[in-house]
């Protein structure tokens, strides 16, 4: 009873903070024509209750694509009609066809933020849950909760979902897949991989981790034996749970051609689906290599579009080649983690079209190593809050922001006291080390070095986030602070993807792995 009273009080401590940053402004709050994420969201809700299913992705009179057009796959659709079914029972005029355009009011505001809340209640935070519970690490009934709380409260997604406005559910999903095969449900975890990616395709992130684990699997087992059987399940599991998510468009060839284009559209660039996200959004303030470059080298005015795709896939496909070939190898829940966490860096680095909210896609899986390396997983996710400054300052959530990131790293020093997890034990380094003894001196004095480039490193974030909340930036160059917290925050990127590849590929343990037989 005491390890589901200490849960309960740290999902209700979750909830009011949730709660409290819900009760600020949203994303393009009063700012037509195009206003923000929170209109889109109300404006699939309208679409997909008045139109026919045939025109959800189809220019028309009645569908205006340029107007926030629907670009998610089908399940998210299918959300939007679920919400509007509601809304209409409420109040018809949050979904009336046309007249609800920009709709603002309380009521509305109550409902809306109400549906986040219940996506998070049934599907991100029990995961979250479970998923805690079920980490041999923290078995203590004490410690379960402690991890949960870190997860809970790490303010980018609580800022995102709650305050810019987004549902958690792919995400959720994505926890939900994990945690089934950490049971060895290997079917319900793939079919809950494929509806997180049937909900939104930036889930194409985690998606070779997944597929590497379960194919090693399937390797471990013997493809001439209980391997290949494995292998027939899992792939008519996928084939049905993506069949059932797109039989309504499965009639229609046309129509299947038409929602993939909504869904990758190559043709807008290296850059420009930031662009198309948000009228005044500037795709130069996004945390990744290829947006950090352009501030040197204009790279959409020197190379096709074509280029950009083939240049972009081909450095994305290098960079997670290494850990996708390890998982194959070695097939591990730790290794599947890593991978995740490794994979999702590398696309949002260095793959094409990156909106800056794709960060979370790493972060989420940063969260559930957070037990095992706490010092690595607080900072990167730190520094991932920071990256959404930009688009949190835009969105006036300055005080959320300033109020629950410093928060959140107490709650992490508290619990897993960081500054003391800085050996090359606790950074899950000492294989790397002992490769590197008698080769580089002052490996003794990297514990002393990291906590010191740390501190430096919450120094920088900070000092950046008082100057653009606070100065105004020189006349000359009006987007100097924005582009500044991206270009720092790429950097910390690149070199978290360096170590996490390096405890990837020097880790042969996979300690408290279950056997694969």
């Amino acid at each position: 009873m005491e390890k589901w009273s200490l849960m309960t009080l740290t999902v209700l401590l979750a909830l009011t903070v949730r709660w409290a940053v819900s009760l600020g402004s949203y994303s393009g709050a009063g700012k037509p024509p195009m206003y923000g994420d929170y209109e889109a969201q109300r404006h699939w809700q309208e679409i997909t209750y008045n139109l026919p299913i045939r025109q959800w992705y189809f220019n028309t009179s009645d569908n205006n694509l340029l107007y926030w057009g629907l670009d998610y796959p089908p399940l998210t659709a299918y959300h939007s009609f679920v919400c509007a079914y509601i809304a209409k029972l409420i109040n018809p005029d949050w979904v009336a066809l046309h007249t609800s355009r920009g709709y603002e009011s309380q009521p509305h505001k109550l409902f809306m933020r109400t549906t986040v809340f219940v996506a998070d209640l049934l599907v991100y935070i029990p995961a979250v849950i479970l998923y805690c519970f079920s980490l041999k690490e923290t078995s203590a009934k004490k410690k379960a909760s402690t991890c949960a709380l870190c997860i809970l409260l790490y303010p980018g997604l609580i800022l995102i979902d709650h305050g810019h406005f987004q549902y958690p559910l792919s995400l959720g999903l994505a926890l939900w897949a994990v945690l089934c095969l950490s049971h060895d449900w290997d079917l319900l975890g793939s079919m809950a991989f494929c509806l997180a990616l049937n909900y939104k395709q930036m889930e194409l992130y985690h998606s070779l981790p997944f597929f590497c684990y379960l194919l090693g699997k399937c390797f471990k087992k013997g493809l001439k034996g209980k391997g290949l059987v494995l292998l027939a399940k899992l792939a008519g599991t996928v084939l049905v749970s993506f069949a059932a998510c797109w039989l309504p468009f499965g009639t229609d060839v046309e129509q299947i051609m038409q929602v993939l284009r909504r869904l990758f559209p190559i043709d807008r660039g290296l850059f420009e689906a930031c662009m198309f996200s948000s009228p005044t959004h500037c795709p130069d303030k996004v945390a990744n290599v290829w947006c950090s470059l352009s501030v040197l080298i204009k790279i959409k005015n020197v190379l096709s579009p074509r280029t950009q795709l083939k240049l972009s896939f081909a450095v994305t496909f290098l960079s997670l080649l290494p850990a996708c070939i390890k998982l194959t190898v070695q097939p591990s829940l730790r290794g599947l983690k890593f991978a995740l966490v490794s994979c999702a860096l590398s696309f949002f680095l260095f793959s094409f079209q990156v909106h800056e909210k794709s960060i979370l896609l790493v972060a989420v899986p940063v969260c559930l190593i957070i037990n095992e390396i706490p010092f690595m997983a607080t900072w990167f996710l730190l520094v991932s809050t920071f990256s959404l400054l930009p688009l949190l300052l835009k969105d006036e959530l300055l005080l959320p922001y300033a109020v629950t990131t410093p928060a959140f790293l107490a709650v992490c020093l508290a619990s897993f006291s960081i500054l003391e997890k800085t050996s090359a034990e606790d950074l899950q380094l000492r294989a790397f080390s002992l490769s590197l003894k008698g080769h580089v001196s002052w490996f003794k004095s990297f514990p002393r070095i990291v906590r010191s480039l740390f501190l430096l490193s919450l120094a920088l974030m900070a000092a950046l986030s008082v100057l653009s909340a606070a100065a105004p930036p020189p006349q000359r160059l009006p987007d100097l602070f924005p582009l500044a917290v991206a270009v720092v925050s790429c950097l910390h990127f690149l070199l978290f993807l360096l170590y996490f590849n390096v405890v990837i590929l020097w880790d042969s343990k996979n300690r408290g792995q279950k056997k694969i037989s």
